[in-house]
């Protein structure tokens, strides 16, 4: 959970004598066990008109899992995990069925043991089920079976009626299309999830680090690294993700699935010469696992917990292969400005596969997840870290210069948009930039499953039917 959202309440780990207020937790919360367990808590904050929350693992940037005063149907112990031969419209194949509660690392395994991989993110304690692919979810194996969204075969959900339904492409169907990457925290509450599982096999990695030793060779090298990733957007399944700061370039991760080292060398070796020209020194390693499994755990070495901290602001932009391509120098140079101005440093992190439609062997409009996504050819984030114990002050100055960095990335990269997991809540232009040409759709979906609007998150679908109390009460706008 993003520190913004806690709103310097207090913490389990203060001191007993701490004073301690709640500030943006919810005041209660239903740890969901059944339908009825969540059906009861739906209709009870309708019928005594209670601001309703919605939490899975609760890793959040834009305030949706939280809120003060709120009642909170808390979904993390929907532990549920089985598999099955699925036979449906459009896909007949292993598939597996989770509970909301999932994280990525027990579904990787769970599937590794029954010689099968899954779409799901980098972050092992991520669930799978909820915000994450209810955005559209990005992860290492997007290049090869698409994002998460691309993969959910069905959903069992609970809508703000109390209705217990089923979600797929023949039934309930629009409700189907908007839970896959339609935004979450919106149209009805989920259970669980039936997505696809696919064969697991060998798999190639790689990683790479280099630094600034000459800065006009750091920037040079890093516009060739956009270069090349032009040039493997085209190998299936070839996925990186990589950061820059403006003193060091990391390539945390690369996989080649059902590929092997020397495929891995083949794809990377003209960047690595091309640093030695420049006289750049550089660490790299190419590796081998058998299974995916074995390579989501050789870079996630602290499993079953992530590396990542909690203490940061984040915020991005879709990077169209059109501008790799075409405006490439005053891309470079935004990435100097991003990183060597503000009153913190600031990291930018790129995530890049095809996830074309020609890619994934879907349609424009068979789901809802935002349609730059396509045309994109790595989604960026830019992340900003602040000590632990820093006040909100310092907070809302970081998540303004976090605003005013991406407002430089739209300049160029009109037309395109963000992966709304990983974008600022309060980016005036939210519609657009989070839902694209789908908001009109979504929110006809949204108004048939919860007119009263009662599932409400900051920037989503329907959000503006409300403005939020300083006390955390919904007020009709």
């Amino acid at each position: 959970m993003s520190p913004y959202w806690l709103n310097e309440s207090c913490s389990p780990f203060a001191p007993v004598g701490s004073p301690c207020t709640l500030g943006n937790i919810a005041s209660y919360a239903i740890n969901v066990s059944s339908v009825e367990d969540m059906a009861s808590g739906l209709r009870f904050a309708t019928d005594n008109n209670i601001r309703l929350t919605v939490k899975n693992s609760g890793h959040d940037f834009l305030g949706r899992s939280t809120g003060r005063g709120s009642l909170a149907l808390w979904t993390y112990h929907l532990k549920s995990i089985s598999f099955l031969d699925y036979n449906g419209r459009g896909y007949v194949g292993p598939a597996i069925k989770m509970g909301a509660g999932v994280p990525a690392y027990q579904a990787y395994s769970a599937a590794a043991d029954r010689g099968l991989r899954i779409s799901g993110g980098y972050c092992p304690t991520v669930g799978i089920v909820g915000g994450y692919v209810q955005g559209g979810g990005h992860g290492a194996l997007e290049g090869l079976y698409g994002l998460a969204a691309d993969n959910t075969l069905e959903f069992e959900v609970v809508t703000a009626k109390g209705e217990h339904l089923k979600a797929t492409p023949t039934e309930n169907a629009d409700l189907y299309w908007s839970l896959n990457g339609g935004g979450g925290s919106t149209y009805a509450v989920v259970l669980s999830q039936t997505t696809k599982a696919h064969a697991d096999g060998h798999v190639a990695g790689a990683s790479l680090t280099f630094n600034n030793t000459d800065d006009d060779a750091y920037w040079e090298a890093v516009s060739s690294w956009q270069t090349l990733l032009l040039n493997v957007d085209s190998i299936d399944g070839f996925n990186t993700f990589w950061g820059l700061t403006n003193q060091t370039f990391v390539l945390y991760s690369a996989i080649l699935p059902d590929n092997y080292a020397s495929a891995m060398a083949n794809a990377l070796d003209p960047f690595i010469r091309q640093l030695q020209d420049l006289g750049l020194e550089h660490t790299y390693d190419t590796n081998d696992d058998a299974t995916y499994y074995e390579h989501f755990a050789r870079y996630n070495p602290s499993l079953p917990y992530g590396e990542y901290s909690t203490n940061s602001v984040i915020g991005g932009r879709l990077i169209p292969r059109s501008v790799v391509r075409d405006t490439l120098p005053a891309l470079v140079e935004t990435f100097r400005n991003i990183t060597s101005t503000g009153s913190r440093p600031f990291r930018i992190n790129g995530i890049a596969s095809n996830v074309s439609h020609a890619r994934v062997g879907n349609t424009p409009g068979s789901n809802a997840v935002l349609p730059a996504w396509r045309e994109s050819l790595y989604t960026m984030n830019m992340d900003v870290y602040f000590d632990a114990d820093a006040p909100m002050a310092v907070i809302r100055q970081l998540q303004a210069e976090m605003n005013e960095k991406q407002d430089q990335l739209k300049v160029l990269t009109p037309g395109s948009a963000a992966y709304v997991n990983e974008a600022t809540f309060d980016n005036p232009e939210w519609k657009q930039d989070y839902y694209g040409g789908n908001y009109k759709r979504l929110l006809g979906v949204k108004k048939r499953y919860d007119p009263g609007h009662l599932l409400y998150g900051p920037a989503s679908v329907g959000s503006d039917y409300w403005t939020v109390a300083s006390d955390g009460r919904l007020c009709k706008t």
